[in-house]
């Protein structure tokens, strides 16, 4: 039992020599491709940097606008990725297009209109779509626009708010002068032979200019934001406080093409209560998600990819799959908000999680053009690895070349040349090699034996069995 144990062990023995053998040589065969392969890989992730920063700067507005609340929304959304938004809280777009231009913000909510844009195109700003309608909302106070009946001031009717040129001389709140509703509320006045001189204008908050006008310490304030607005949704259903009804808005549209007619529909504010009680007419400028070429691609793909979720549904000035949308961006889209917006996902997001999702469209490109490379270079693996396995047979026949020469010299010792040949069968014995090439191993074998008989017949001796 013991030699069987013994017999067996050492075939054990011999084949895992053997196996390492053959790893090591293929290991060593394939090393060069496989370090190219891997040093160009390396190369084109160190370039193409297809892992995004895991923080971003996101510029919404002021506390408790619908900017603020949207920020959150986005936040929420890019966190299952694992991607930290963090919330610039400003006074609205037109210091966000400011914070975006200085590089304090990575993205940013920013209004049509807020400020000349034609140079931002040129400094890598872009958009990643058009998300929703922000209408201009004049609220005011109908008392203030009180008409004498007949030339008596005792006697007044209540005159609607219907034409900009009708705030000559009131008490207006144009919103903080970072919000862009200055800026579109002066060029809407010049429009109609105005200018903020005209006005008694004030620059307070959403939230205090709705107390001022609730107090009568306004006649009318200024609103360019989202339906979603609190400030909004509370003035709507204020009694004493109107929304101004502009017949004029299709004209003013046509005169500034960052504008949009809408209408507020009759009972969408409440069915119950029927408010507002008939349709009104607004404008409304179209609010972009802005950012800028430095910012990292699979970060803009994200944002443009949760817009898709946040502003995808109805609203009240819009129907279903309205927004985002990449009609009414005044600078150029970005790839990554086409693609989200007008193209089809590629199939595998819906089946990994971002991080390889991501790699794998950021490198697949780089991967098979290594694997059109790399595919005529593997050709040379197998005879490399033919080489190294029979170069173990082979480079012991120079051993025995040398001992043949030394048999021609006169002053040769013939002992010392059967003790080299004993040396040379002793290793060449220990030579491991696959099976294909035990043919090659035999072979030096038998030339060490034909070696030693043709020593052994000079020296006149009689040939070993």
């Amino acid at each position: 039992m013991s030699d069987t144990h013994t017999s067996v062990a050492r075939q054990v023995k011999q084949t895992l020599h053997l196996w390492v053998l053959s790893v090591r040589d293929m290991l060593a065969s394939a090393g060069p491709v496989l370090l190219l392969a891997l040093g160009l890989l390396g190369a084109a992730y160190w370039w193409l940097d297809p892992q995004p920063p895991r923080t971003v700067t996101l510029a919404t507005g002021p506390a408790g606008s619908a900017y603020a609340d949207f920020g959150q929304r986005y936040a929420q959304a890019l966190a299952r990725d694992g991607i930290r938004v963090q919330l610039l809280a400003t006074d609205g777009p037109l210091a966000n297009l400011q914070a975006l231009r200085e590089g304090r913000a990575d993205v940013a909510f920013v209004r049509g209109g807020s400020d000349d844009m034609s140079r931002d195109a040129s400094a890598g700003i872009m958009s990643l779509g058009a998300l929703f309608y922000e209408p201009l909302w004049l609220f005011y106070r109908p008392q203030t626009l009180q008409a004498p009946v007949n030339g008596a001031t005792s006697e007044a009717r209540l005159t609607p708010l219907t034409s900009l040129t009708q705030l000559r001389g009131l008490r207006v709140n144009v919103d903080k002068a970072g919000s862009g509703g200055p800026v579109l509320l002066q060029r809407l006045l010049e429009a109609n032979g105005l200018t903020l001189d005209d006005i008694t204008a004030s620059h307070l908050p959403p939230p205090d200019a709705a107390h001022a006008l609730l107090t009568s310490q306004l006649d009318v304030i200024v609103l360019v934001t989202a339906p979603e607005s609190p400030v909004v949704q509370g003035l709507l259903q204020q009694p004493g406080i109107a929304l101004a009804d502009l017949p004029q808005a299709d004209a003013l549209a046509r005169h500034f093409p960052f504008l949009q007619t809408v209408s507020l529909p009759r009972g969408m504010v409440d069915l119950a209560r029927d408010l507002p009680p008939d349709d009104i007419g607004l404008l409304a400028a179209t609010t972009a998600l802005l950012t800028h070429e430095d910012t990292h691609p699979a970060l803009r793909q994200l944002f443009a990819q949760a817009a898709q979720q946040i502003h995808g549904g109805s609203g009240w000035f819009n129907g279903a799959r309205d927004f985002p949308n990449t009609r009414t961006s005044e600078l150029p889209v970005s790839p990554e908000g086409d693609r989200a917006i007008n193209g089809t996902p590629p199939f595998w997001q819906r089946y990994l999680p971002f991080w390889a999702s991501n790699l794998l469209e950021r490198m697949w490109l780089v991967i098979g053009g290594l694997i059109v490379l790399l595919l005529p270079l593997s050709r040379v693996v197998p005879p490399l690895y033919t080489y190294r396995v029979r170069q173990r047979v082979f480079r012991w026949y120079a051993r025995l070349q040398a001992v043949e020469a030394r048999m021609n010299e006169d002053d040769a010792e013939p002992s010392e040349l059967l003790n080299e040949l004993d040396e040379l069968d002793r290793v060449a014995s220990q030579i491991t090699v696959p099976l294909a090439h035990a043919d090659e191993l035999y072979a030096l074998r038998s030339n060490i034996e034909k070696t030693r008989r043709r020593l052994l017949t000079r020296k006149g001796g009689a040939p070993q069995a």
